[in-house]
């Protein structure tokens, strides 16, 4: 048997929402005149949660953005429409749970088994294909979670958080919709709570870092670090594990100009990616210690460490597999940056163009968004030929409207 977990969507939706304590939404009610004492936040966290006064319930759904019902609450019939719609847009969330007939005990491994075929086609699957899947095999997910107890419920609950993250991953990454990303990863944390795992809840408080972080809001980003590292050492993470949070946390440092920062938990993640005594889950597809080397040259090229970039980068671009066609993107990209920095804006212009070539069969809006910030730095030599032939593929009919719209 595994332990209760008392009211995890509850929790999830507080701590996504950026309150990380119990007595910080306590504070936040107070200062709309809502006073609930601590005991009583600590009751909606616990079992079976008692339903909250009207007013109370009204500032809940607008603190934590989800409606009632999606906090764990159970809300009868004629409660009152504050008490199940949310006062944000809706962003994909599905229908709403209905009654569902009892799932035998095979429904879990059968719903693991398509999360697990999904993993696999995001790497080569276009994500305006993919994505409508998966978001719909998640939605299935939800509606089948009250129908299962026991190990069934842990085990579907658990595939229902990589559905989640996935769709996240997704909507971030390639398609650049961060607000939806940012709403899809709350429900996939309130799975991964339902599921009682906690390296996975780490995943996600990690990917939620990204969407401050690439904006330059560093506080908010940490906070959500320090939240994915707690996880991740209630779930005793491996070194692995703990060199992608490395690299991640790198990352948002240095989209907020902290190199120097970025650089050192590199080193850091250096020394631990090759430890894999702990075993790192299979859904942790995306890491590897040549993807730590792609997050290095990054950091290189933005910190002005041209020859150290190239380098990095030429490497990884040798040592990626054959299905990394986003990453190598990137990479692409990247060095791309480094020539346009180094003063030799057409080796710069070249490796455009190939990243451009592979986006047309391998759509993926972040390294586009690499593509364009090459094509900026090549601002001075914009009367020249082999700029031309980049703006002619960059946007020609095809890629135009995608290239406009991220």
């Amino acid at each position: 048997m595994t332990r209760p977990t008392g009211n995890a969507r509850f929790r999830a939706a507080r701590q996504a929402a950026g309150y990380r304590t119990q007595q910080e939404l306590v504070d936040a009610l107070a200062s709309r005149g809502l006073h609930i004492g601590l005991r009583q936040a600590r009751r909606y966290e616990g079992e079976n949660p008692p339903l909250p006064n009207p007013d109370v319930r009204q500032a809940l759904v607008t603190l934590l953005g989800r409606p009632l019902d999606e906090l764990g609450f159970n809300v009868p019939p004629g409660t009152g429409p504050q008490a199940t719609k949310s006062l944000i847009a809706p962003a994909n969330r599905g229908p709403l749970r209905s009654p569902s007939a009892p799932q035998p005990a095979t429904a879990g491994a059968d719903f693991l088994a398509v999360t697990r075929a999904h993993r696999r086609l995001y790497w080569t699957v276009a994500p305006a294909i993919l994505h409508p899947a998966v978001a719909a095999h998640a939605t299935l997910g939800g509606q089948l979670l009250d129908a299962t107890t026991g190990r069934t419920r842990q085990t579907l609950a658990a595939a229902l958080g990589e559905s989640w993250l996935l769709a996240g991953r997704i909507e971030f990454f390639d398609l650049r919709e961060p607000d939806r990303a940012g709403d899809t990863w709350v429900r996939a944390l309130q799975a991964a709570g339902e599921a009682d795992d906690a390296l996975l809840g780490a995943a996600i408080l990690a990917h939620m870092a990204f969407i401050p972080g690439w904006v330059g809001q560093r506080p908010a980003a940490t906070e959500r670090m320090v939240a994915a590292r707690t996880y991740a050492r209630r779930g005793q993470a491996s070194g692995h594990f703990v060199a992608w949070l490395d690299a991640v946390e790198a990352e948002c440092a240095t989209r907020c100009g902290d190199t120097r920062a970025a650089l050192n938990l590199i080193a850091h993640g250096e020394t631990v990616v090759e430890d894999i005594a702990s075993p790192t889950p299979e859904w942790m597809d995306w890491f590897s210690p040549i993807r730590l080397a792609a997050f290095k040259g990054h950091t290189q090229l933005v910190a002005g460490h041209l020859p150290q970039a190239r380098e990095t980068l030429l490497h990884v671009l040798d040592e990626l597999p054959g299905d990394a066609d986003k990453q190598r993107t990137v990479i692409l990209g990247d060095l791309g940056a480094v020539e346009a920095a180094a003063g030799r804006p057409a080796d710069a212009a070249q490796y455009a163009l190939r990243a451009l070539e592979l986006l047309e069969t391998h759509w993926y809006a972040t390294g586009l968004e690499r593509v364009r910030e090459v094509r900026r730095a090549l601002g001075p030599w914009e009367h020249e030929q082999y700029v031309r032939d980049l703006d002619d593929r960059l946007y020609g009919w095809g890629a135009v409207v995608s290239a406009l719209a991220c």
